[in-house]
């Protein structure tokens, strides 16, 4: 299952590793207006993913004039890590990106990041979903498993029943239509929360949300071989460097002190047809032949970032029409241990997605010794904790803990920890959702050019949108292109739909 990931309209900024043999360089002298120097020929605006795998296509092709602008104090984006638990037994868990989602299939296609992860010996533990999970409800331990594998088979039918739609050009709906449509209406705390293990703990947001046909494909092209997909394997990050070290260990073979800036905010993008102008948080004024910009959706729509001109309506249209989504890992440790001996233990709350997935890393081929568990909350929830204060949150949890375990006397948790993606401006959110609402039209002008201004990221991936794989493939593509376009062979700016308009006219 996909974490905050995760899955990014720009990769930006992630902090606490330094990167590998890197040390920052120092913001460049401003340039005067009207000056024809350049700072470099491409800036890359943000250090995660599609960041460092646009720079690396860029070094690929003998292009080193580059500079990568990153806000934190490392590289790495929503690939996120930190340091935690009490003293004398921290342990270093992922507040984003967490699995490598998809990996291979005998000698078939390969996820990118399974390959950087195996190239870099990231330590991973396959999840099992389903064959290690424990069930509780209000009561306490209560055994559905069979409603849960009922929610898995229903989940498998609405994929099934959205691949046949495509073909014939139906219209998309959201999936909560596309449930009901196959007779799946879940009404019982138990039926909602396993339908939420299958939903919306991977899409950060329920059926209703989310378009049913994008639902679809997004997860067919990660996890069905029969369509292209890599596996239905989930591996995941239990690397005490931070599952960050992939891409940090990657720009390392590459990146040079001169071609990076960190700790570096930018506070306006200005661009054209002759370059593009970056200004910086402290003033500084950087100016580039072209930009790749990596810059989260949810950032985008918080207009955290200034363009110069203003957004023009079809890629504004097309940036407030997706979704930024947010998953927020919730972190608890004990003194002892008192939980379930499964990977997972479901919670089924009369509020759906009230804390309902929890996660057991004090485990063998885990963290043994951690007494460290987290639970997700995702969507409308996740910003919902967010404005709360920190010991409210932690009083609701352990709350639904002793509802679970009614029969234990909880210890204070000796460390507790969330992020808070949705209100970080750096992130606005953990990664994107497709609505139904979002067309075809309006991907074509997300991933549209301006003037010399180019986006990448993992909300402009139409078939991976939302993961780490989505990311790398859309920052590997805008780099190529961008090469293309400083080197003279060929470059072929995005182009974009000026009017998205409806099938069929209205009959109003």
């Amino acid at each position: 299952m996909r974490p905050s990931l995760l899955h990014l309209l720009c990769s930006l900024p992630t902090a606490a590793f330094a990167l590998p043999g890197l040390a920052p360089r120092a913001a460049a002298n401003s340039t005067a207006p009207g000056s024809a120097q350049l700072d470099a020929q491409v800036l890359v605006l943000g250090g995660g993913v599609s960041g460092i795998i646009a720079a690396r296509a860029l070094h690929a092709q003998g292009i080193t004039d580059f500079i990568v602008v990153e806000a934190r104090d490392e590289l790495g984006g929503r690939m996120r890590s930190a340091s935690f638990g009490a003293p004398g037994n921290e342990l270093v868990v992922e507040l984003g990106a967490n699995w490598v989602q998809g990996t291979q299939e005998g000698d078939g296609p390969a996820n990118p990041i399974l390959t950087l992860a195996r190239k870099h010996g990231i330590k991973t533990e396959l999840s099992d979903f389903f064959d290690n999970t424990t069930t509780y409800d209000v009561t306490g331990p209560v055994d559905f498993l069979d409603v849960l594998n009922n929610a898995s088979d229903a989940y498998d039918d609405l994929v099934n029943a959205a691949g046949a739609r495509i073909p014939s050009a139906q219209v998309d709906l959201s999936a909560r239509a596309g449930y009901s449509l196959l007779g799946d209406k879940p009404r019982s705390a138990r039926e909602k929360a396993s339908e939420y293990f299958l939903f919306d703990f991977e899409y950060a947001q329920t059926p209703a949300q989310s378009s049913w046909l994008a639902t679809a494909w997004n997860d067919n092209f990660t996890f069905d071989t029969d369509v292209g997909g890599f596996s239905d394997d989930n591996l995941f990050s239990i690397d005490q460097r931070g599952f960050k070290h992939l891409i940090q260990a990657e720009a390392a073979e590459f990146l040079t002190p001169a071609q990076t800036l960190l700790n570096t905010t930018v506070a306006a993008v200005a661009y054209s047809d002759a370059g593009v102008s970056v200004t910086l948080a402290n003033g500084t004024t950087l100016r580039a032949a072209y930009a790749i910009c990596t810059f989260s959706l949810g950032v985008l729509q918080n207009d955290d970032v200034q363009f110069e001109p203003a957004f023009p309506s079809w890629k504004a249209e097309a940036v407030e029409s997706l979704v930024m989504a947010t998953y927020t890992k919730i972190f608890l440790q004990f003194p002892e241990n008192f939980w379930f001996g499964t990977q997972f233990g479901l919670y089924a709350d009369p509020e759906r997605g009230r804390y309902p997935v929890w996660q057991n890393i004090d485990l063998e081929g885990f963290l043994p010794g951690s007494r460290t568990l987290f639970v997700t909350v995702t969507g409308d929830f996740s910003e919902r904790i967010e404005a709360l204060p920190e010991a409210q949150v932690q009083s609701e949890v352990l709350g639904v803990l002793q509802t679970m375990f009614p029969h234990t006397t909880l210890p204070a948790p000796s460390a507790f920890l969330f992020p808070r993606w949705h209100s970080d401006p750096l992130y606005r959110g953990s990664y994107s959702n497709w609505p139904a609402s979002f067309v075809p039209a309006h991907h074509t002008n997300l991933r549209a050019t301006l003037g010399r201004l180019w986006f990448a990221g993992e909300a402009l991936s139409e078939k991976y949108f939302g993961f780490l794989h989505g990311a790398y493939f859309e920052g590997e593509d805008a780099g190529n292109a961008v090469a293309a376009c400083v080197l003279g062979t060929g470059c072929a700016p995005r182009a974009h739909i000026e009017v998205v308009a409806n099938s069929a006219p209205y009959d109003v």
